[in-house]
């Protein structure tokens, strides 16, 4: 059982703050479209991966359907979710289990 935080604002739940303090994840989703290539130049100039790291992350994209590219805050995964949307590749944010 965890026990409540005592904060200027009241009492908050130790659950409710471990929740919220989550990194957000961006996940690429394989699709029918875009060649295998496309997808790891578009890694290596939005993230500025290494053409290998670039390359493995799209051949799990390939083999397992997704992959998670990058994380951290909500705005900075939301803009690359949408940086990736203008690229045309398929991608969705969540938090981190």
């Amino acid at each position: 059982m965890t026990m409540p935080a005592a904060t200027p604002m009241g009492v908050i739940d130790a659950e409710t703050v471990t929740e919220s303090n989550r990194p957000w994840q961006c996940v690429v989703w394989d699709d029918p479209v875009n060649s295998m290539s496309y997808v790891t130049y578009v890694f290596q100039m939005l993230f500025g991966m290494d053409r290998k790291k670039a390359h493995e992350l799209m051949l799990k994209v390939h083999n397992e359907g997704k992959a998670v590219v990058s994380s951290g805050e909500r705005d900075k995964v939301e803009s690359d979710v949408k940086k990736l949307h203008k690229a045309g590749l398929w991608a969705t944010m969540q938090q981190a289990d």
